[in-house]
């Protein structure tokens, strides 16, 4: 049996760390440990399924590196699966991993968690830092086991002295000690005392800030933004289609996170090229007719929602065939019927097939099949059950979490950040609580690609269209009684005192930066992904 992978033309992070002779920058080892653990978490609980994988296996010579130095996650040999609804949950199972990166507790009950992977990532961790082999009999006795001999280093008050000599020019002391105390988090004793893999990410992305501020690479922070006063007047957008080509004589400024993950091929992103021709993933061609009766001929009792498109009503398929099938017998989908007086027509039709033809990522909405025939036009998506965000935020009864708002909105930014690094990168347009879809665990999904566009290609700074989208996506009222102090104010009623009141405010300071005046001082995408992450990180 053979399996073919992507080639990934910097071998692994063991190659660098411990075989190579050229070693790698502080910043790249950082962007490297990043990469993986977002990896990582997306395996444990950003698939939107039910259930979430634990590697079992995770150590440097199962971190591949692509030739940009975006770390991916290997080897799934000795993986596991489990619910992901239950962050204790534990999987009973025979010992199997690589001794040094194997978590101590997993190792004497048998019982594996998600920990058991954070384990052994704080053990890679510590291979970075320090630049020796997590088990290593040529050396001391006391330094043959790195995880032991480390911590009891830095107990000692000798952290200085395990740093690998090639980097310690380059940390900012407290870079290091926050550094430290991830790795510190990794290793506790107690798994349900260590760090969450969303917790190592949000983490480690806030020691990247620190060196890169230390390093005098940051922009400069955005001030003038909604929050800080309201808008006199909004600059007029021209006609047309036209791009903007960059002046020959202006350097871009890439974000510190763009240089940080390598936003064109981070793996927790999900992102991957983008073809540029008109070829699209295969879907399946449904005929008219079958779709009819999927949907018991579009009865009005199966109608899940109406908009500038038509009409979407659940229907039924057999999951393997895609054959119509009974009413709750096999598996739903979202059937979208084009009207032929809507709003909208053939061109976001084709525009719908062709972006989510060329996308995939857990917070894309899946794109099944399409019909054309009988001059109708149809298109079949995944059946989201908990269907739009604005549906469980205006007219659901009972109110969602401050939590499952967070997460949703998360999974929102993680989508966008997708698209915003495909190659070429995608602009949705229409970025409405409407078009943000839930799954049964209310995993957020975009939906709707009828408006979007490709971005800039290289050398351009923009593109140049007719404004379309949705009225109302931003309300500067608001974050005018949001600068007054007035917090409170702005929140939803329902949520009571059920949310940290820090978080809470991060979120409106992550709000304003969104909304600053000029486009260029917003936060990027993949920007707006890590600081919600951090803020989730803080319940």
């Amino acid at each position: 049996m053979i399996l073919v992978y992507e080639y990934m033309p910097n071998g692994t992070l063991e190659d660098h760390l411990h075989k190579l002779g050229t070693p790698l920058s502080w910043i790249q080892r950082l962007n490297i440990c990043i990469g993986a653990a977002r990896g990582l978490h997306y395996l444990h609980t950003g698939t939107g399924i039910q259930v979430g994988v634990i590697h079992r296996d995770v150590k440097s010579s199962n971190i591949l590196l692509h030739e940009s130095w975006a770390a991916k996650i290997s080897d799934f040999g000795l993986s596991k699966i489990g619910p992901t609804n239950q962050p204790s949950t534990c999987v009973n199972t025979l010992v199997k991993g690589t001794f040094g990166y194997l978590d101590p507790d997993y190792y004497a009950t048998g019982k594996l968690t998600r920990k058991s992977d954070v384990y052994a990532l704080g053990v890679v961790l510590l291979e970075v830092l320090c630049r020796k082999r997590a088990v290593d009999a040529t050396l001391d006795e006391e330094q043959w086991n790195l995880a032991r001999w480390a911590q009891e280093s830095i107990k000692e008050g000798k952290l200085k002295h395990i740093i690998d000599s090639g980097i310690k020019d380059q940390i900012s002391p407290k870079c290091l000690r926050e550094f430290v105390r991830i790795v510190e988090s990794c290793l506790h004793n107690n798994p349900k005392q260590r760090s969450t893999m969303a917790g190592v990410v949000a983490s480690l992305e806030s020691v990247l800030a620190l060196q890169e501020k230390f390093n005098n690479s940051l922009q400069p922070v955005a001030n003038r933004t909604i929050f800080g006063w309201m808008v006199d007047m909004f600059p007029v957008l021209t006609n047309g289609e036209t791009n903007s080509k960059q002046s020959s004589n202006t350097k871009s400024n890439s974000s510190s996170v763009d240089n940080a993950v390598g936003s064109k091929h981070n793996m927790f992103l999900g992102t991957r090229e983008v073809p540029t021709d008109n070829k699209t993933t295969s879907f399946k061609e449904f005929k008219f007719t079958d779709l009819k009766k999927a949907t018991s001929n579009f009865s009005p009792k199966l109608q899940l929602g109406e908009g500038g498109f038509g009409g979407v009503f659940l229907g039924w398929i057999d999951k393997n065939t895609f054959a119509p099938s009974k009413h709750g017998v096999g598996i739903g989908v979202a059937v979208k019927r084009l009207n032929g007086e809507g709003v909208q027509g053939h061109a976001e039709w084709q525009a719908e097939v062709s972006f989510l033809g060329r996308l995939a990522h857990p917070n894309i909405i899946r794109l099944l099949g399409y019909c054309s025939d009988e001059q109708e036009l149809l298109l079949v998506y995944e059946y989201m059950q908990n269907r739009s965000f604005d549906r469980l935020l205006f007219t659901n009864a009972t109110p969602l979490s401050w939590l499952t708002r967070l997460m949703i909105m998360t999974g929102v930014a993680r989508g966008l950040a997708y698209l915003h690094s495909s190659t070429p990168q995608v602009i949705l347009r229409g970025v409405k609580t409407s078009d943000i879809m839930l799954d049964q665990d209310f995993n957020a999904k975009l939906g709707d690609f009828g408006l979007a566009k490709r971005g800039p290609e290289i050398g351009e700074t923009h593109v140049t269209t007719r404004v379309m989208g949705t009225y109302g996506y931003a309300a500067p009222e608001y974050m005018a009684t949001a600068r007054r102090n007035k917090l409170k104010g702005i929140m939803d009623p329902r949520l009571g005192q059920n949310y940290p009141l820090k978080a809470a405010s991060r979120y409106a300071e992550l709000t304003s930066k969104c909304l600053a005046m000029e486009p260029r001082l917003r936060p990027s995408s993949e920007e707006v992904l890590q600081s919600l992450e951090q803020i989730y990180s803080i319940n």
